[in-house]
């Protein structure tokens, strides 16, 4: 099996250890960090979504006219954007790029952020129409007629054009988002690329055996992918202490907000902070005290230690059936950077030389 790294890249410098500028959009570290991921062997980054940010597919096509290779996985929550205008959005995206886009489906977990936005929907009820919606997009994307009809629960229309292909075959890459019994059940049906946060090995074992089980049903195979917050420095002691200021960082910036941490709003965040319950250091490398002070909001778990050290943990995780890493780091520009230098050629040897041993043995 192959591997995939994808990074993360935001509108400006900033993460839980830096306030973020005035600047709202900062074109200049757009370009800056999508040339470090393509120049660090990424294969993609993901454009986040905001309700309170820039418009992921054009921060994405900002960051394409600076690269050549590297692929975008734009977030994108079901429901804002008709599927019919969304399809056209991916696949003009995907033309644009020469074949560089995916989409990450966001549901949405938090009540409060959808409102942002106008969606007084229920969750179970924006999975409802998760469902619909993918399966839509994925009927304009590979219908071979020149028109679409459709009358369901959330959505209908009569007469949409399937003229806007995309580059890729026979449809962009769809990941998915969300560890809710929902959540899975309808990644199962839809997703090539079901995407959890940095967990311990046994819940990374755990839900991918769920996964697994529910997408047998459908005739489906899927690819996992984990998120993580390396902590990378020269030795395993320097590692663990910058872990330790990182934490004294987020504190302390909380503090000056008025921050306080809250009930975990969404399944994915329940299980981060279930994992925190157990103990800051978990599974040799994986560290939870940044989970445990913002109440495991976004994926804020690490695994810290040298570049060697974590590329072996991936790797371990990469045993369990991951085939895709999504990293980023507290320090966003800087660690993209050293990423790209040690821990990805590490990483991909490591497992080259796994899958040329288990090669030899068949």
């Amino acid at each position: 099996m192959s591997v995939e790294f994808i990074g993360m890249i935001h509108h400006r410098q900033a993460s839980e250890i830096h306030p973020p500028p005035p600047m709202v959009l900062d074109r200049g570290y757009i370009r800056d960090f999508a040339q470090a991921a393509e120049a660090g062997g990424f294969d993609q980054v993901l454009v986040g979504y905001f309700a309170d940010g820039p418009d992921g597919f054009l921060v994405a096509s900002a960051a394409a006219a600076h690269t050549e290779r590297l692929g975008f996985l734009v977030a994108h929550r079901p429901g804002y954007v008709a599927p019919t205008l969304a399809a056209r959005k991916f696949a003009t995206l995907d033309q644009i790029t020469g074949g560089r886009a995916a989409m990450h489906v966001i549901t949405g977990g938090d009540d409060a952020d959808q409102f942002r936005d106008g969606d007084i929907t229920t969750k179970e009820e924006r999975y409802e129409r998760t469902d619909e919606y993918v399966g839509i997009l994925k009927r304009i994307w590979t219908e071979p007629g020149p028109t679409v009809d459709h009358e369901g629960r959330f959505y209908r229309f009569k007469g949409a054009s399937t003229a806007i292909r995309c580059v890729q075959e026979p449809r962009i890459p769809i990941y998915f988002g969300g560890a809710s019994d929902s959540a899975l059940r309808v990644s199962a049906k839809h997703a090539d690329v079901y995407a959890l946060w940095g967990e311990t090995h046994a819940q990374v074992k755990e839900i991918i055996g769920r996964l697994r089980t529910e997408a047998a049903k459908h005739g489906r195979t899927l690819r996992f992918s984990l998120s993580f917050r390396p902590i990378l420095a020269a030795t395993e002691d320097e590692a663990w202490a910058r872990a330790e200021r990182i934490k004294q960082r987020i504190a302390e910036l909380r503090a000056k907000a008025g921050l306080v941490t809250k009930e975990a709003a969404n399944e994915g965040s329940r299980r981060l902070m279930a994992a925190a319950a157990l103990g800051e250091r978990l599974d040799k490398r994986l560290w939870t005290g940044a989970a445990a002070l913002t109440g495991g909001r976004g994926n804020t778990t690490s695994l810290v230690g040298t570049p060697e050290q974590v590329a072996e943990a991936l790797v371990d995780y990469y045993d369990l059936g991951v085939t895709t890493f999504l990293i980023r780091g507290f320090d966003p520009l800087e660690d993209n950077v050293e990423y790209g230098r040690h821990l990805l050629p590490l990483t991909k040897r490591l497992i080259a030389e796994r899958e040329a041993r288990r090669t030899a043995a068949e």
